[in-house]
């Protein structure tokens, strides 16, 4: 196997050129050997990984890492084609994520399975620099370099990652509640939105009990309101 750098080659049969030569006379002028042109290409991609990993409540939590990777040498693309199977005449990046995803989902299980859902992005910065070294360990078995990484987890339940929005404002977690409710009501139309908000009770006409002024202020007749 021959390995080049970037450029323009001239390929021939690599040993045996008298008896190369005989060969193509019997097999009408062409070579009996077969040979494989695979091209690597080094420069930065970007590769996605998504998954689920569970928090110490068990809540689901969806992650996303997005980083950049190359093959840096000659040498590096030779482990790259003997390590990792590939079918047809290309290796793209969706074979690279399928290979490095569990050892990015294993990474992020360590951290956020022993970690309350409210507290993973505090620690964020330690759970990507501990995928960036496992991802980095288990690319180099290929070939690859890591050059950067990016990571993101939220809730997986849209309800849940409203509610952690709401609480990252400063609202204690009944409030936040409360609050949720109040923009749902809101988006249906209802009036009462704003009581849900505020946790208060909502009464259609005014409220049903009290003490009320019959006075000339009421617009009635004074007999009238003398009579009620």
């Amino acid at each position: 196997m021959n390995i080049y750098e970037t450029g323009q080659y001239a390929l021939t049969t690599p040993d045996k050129p008298l008896l190369g030569s005989i060969a193509q006379g019997f097999f009408g002028g062409s070579s009996p050997w077969v040979f494989e042109v695979i091209y690597i290409n080094r420069s930065k991609l970007l590769i996605r990984s998504e998954g689920v990993a569970t928090s110490e409540e068990m809540a689901e939590m969806a992650y996303q890492v997005d980083y950049y990777i190359h093959v840096d040498t000659k040498e590096a693309a030779l482990k790259l084609i003997t390590h990792l199977p590939f079918n047809g005449h290309l290796i793209d990046t969706k074979e690279v994520s399928d290979y490095a995803g569990p050892a990015i989902e294993q990474a992020i299980n360590q951290i956020v399975q022993v970690t309350k859902m409210e507290d993973i992005n505090e620690h964020i910065n330690q759970i990507r620099e501990l995928v960036k070294s496992h991802l980095s360990d288990f690319l180099q078995t290929y070939g690859i370099t890591l050059n950067d990484l990016k990571i993101l987890i939220m809730p997986k339940d849209e309800r849940m990652r409203e509610l952690i929005s709401l609480q990252a404002i400063g609202l204690k977690p009944l409030e936040a509640v409360r609050y949720y409710l109040a923009l749902r009501m809101a988006d249906k139309g209802l009036v009462s939105a704003p009581n849900a908000a505020a946790g208060l009770p909502f009464f259609i006409g005014g409220p049903p009990a009290g003490f009320y002024s019959v006075g000339p202020e009421t617009g009635l007749p004074v007999e009238e309101a003398a009579e009620k």
